[in-house]
């Protein structure tokens, strides 16, 4: 329930890139506050580009190597290593301004339907069925790069260095019109370069000429010219924001790290909130439901209407199977965030799972809000699902099934339910003429797969 079966590929380099390239399986994560704090991240400079406030998307892409790109549209995707090895959201917000400089461009090319629809998704929120692999991925999200990642840095690169060059270009225009300082977007080329010099990179003329991005080195030198002489060079970062994304780092962490990886990054004598936050998901994963409370009590004792800090308790209770427990945090922070359709996800479950029909009707009026916010909610159309088939809807259930299936890139069962569906709804209603658009968009999946074939 919890991985979607669609995969999708791409090889991440040291560089910046623009397009996936070659075969490696990946996911896309979900998780409300993280991409809440993206957006705050990303907006001033969407605004510096010229484009409308929430204009562009940060999507998470659950894979180790240290990358951010972009595909069609106004989407910028960044690794999950990405965000473990950056110190601080300014480093982050300098990889943002690069992406943006390929989206405003143009250069961006390639993938037939995106990434936020085609991956396989995981929602970051909840660990039920947490694959064995991501248990072991701790060392690699703190930005390990394979060998095979050598090869892809001289031989598979998308862009030529003039593109990323005018991307480079760009991003220092964007970041120094929305008043932040380029000294975030150095220190992560500085990173770049160490692990180029780690990892054997090739360097001078001939590797210059070899490969399609400037060399890390070269990009320094330009861009320090550039930031040095910049009026914000000396502008102070957001505290607030860097809270917020010291937070949500540790969240990460917890969340792909093996619980004894965590355990060391994040020791129990470390008392901040990233290190308390850390150690909720490696204690829950451990299943030590005490261990786990204890953290997340501790957070909210100083900060009782976070709700994060709510959300993470209720879903650790949820998840041991005291989901009755879990209703009250879970709905005060669905409260708290109004609705925010990740979260009222997580407290749908809950009131489905206390097996109390008396909860349906209150699970219907959320999960059918955060739907109606998010569409592209796999979890809030399966959860829905299941509460139009126990009040006996099973039309309904139909079109929920059908809706979740559609976007799991499973079109042949998307087509069933979306017929059978149809079949029992009234006709020319809403939900029919929505059956029948998942109908239509089905056969053309089928259809395309047919031609990849």
């Amino acid at each position: 329930m919890r991985l979607l079966a669609r995969s999708f590929a791409f090889v991440a380099a040291l560089a910046f890139v623009a397009q996936p390239i070659a075969a490696q399986d990946a996911s896309i994560l979900r998780d409300s506050e993280t991409e809440r704090l993206l957006k705050d991240m990303v907006n001033p400079l969407v605004e510096a580009a010229g484009m409308p406030k929430d204009a562009v998307d940060v999507v998470i892409v659950n894979d180790p190597d240290i990358n951010a790109f972009t595909s069609q549209g106004q989407v910028i995707y960044i690794n999950s290593g990405l965000l473990n090895a950056a110190d601080n959201a300014n480093q982050v917000q300098g990889v943002m301004a690069h992406e943006l400089g390929h989206i405003v461009g143009g250069h961006a090319i390639g993938i037939d339907n995106g990434f936020k629809k085609a991956g396989k998704i995981t929602l970051l929120s909840l660990l039920v069925g947490l694959a064995a692999g991501l248990a072991g991925a701790g060392d690699a999200a703190m930005g390990v790069i394979s060998m095979g990642q050598q090869a892809a840095y001289g031989s598979l690169l998308a862009f030529s260095r003039a593109q990323e060059s005018s991307a480079d270009a760009a991003g220092a225009s964007y970041l120094s019109k929305a008043g932040i300082s380029g000294r975030g977007s150095l220190q992560f080329f500085e990173k770049l370069q160490n692990l180029e010099f780690r990892y054997g990179v090739p360097h001078g003329e001939e590797a210059t000429y070899a490969s399609t991005h400037p060399l890390s080195g070269d990009r320094i030198a330009t861009l320090r010219e550039v930031y040095e002489k910049d009026p914000a060079w000396n502008a102070k970062p957001d505290p607030q924001l860097e809270e917020r994304f010291q937070l949500a780092k540790a969240k990460l962490y917890g969340y792909l790290a093996d619980p004894a990886d965590t355990l060391r990054h994040y020791p129990p004598y470390m008392t901040t909130e990233p290190a308390r936050y850390a150690r909720v998901y490696a204690y829950h994963k451990e299943s030590k439901l005490d261990d786990a409370i204890r953290e997340a009590d501790a957070l909210l004792a100083d900060k009782p209407n976070n709700p994060y800090f709510l959300e993470v308790k209720g879903q650790v209770l949820l998840e041991e199977g005291k989901a009755d427990d879990a209703l009250a945090p879970l709905r005060k922070a669905t409260e708290l965030t109004r609705n925010d359709p990740l979260i009222a996800s997580t407290f749908g479950l809950a009131l489905i799972n206390t097996e109390d029909k008396s909860h349906l009707a209150e699970a219907e009026t959320v999960l059918r809000a955060a739907v109606a916010r998010d569409r592209e909610n796999p979890f809030a159309w399966y959860e829905l699902g299941m509460v139009y088939g126990a009040k006996g809807d099973i039309a309904r259930a139909n079109l929920a099934s059908a809706e979740q299936q559609v976007m799991s890139d499973s079109p042949a069962q998307a087509l069933r339910s979306a017929m059978t569906a149809q079949a029992g709804l009234p006709k020319d209603s809403p939900d029919w003429i929505r059956a029948q658009d998942i109908s239509m968009e089905a056969r053309a999946q089928l259809e395309r797969k047919k031609d990849h074939h």
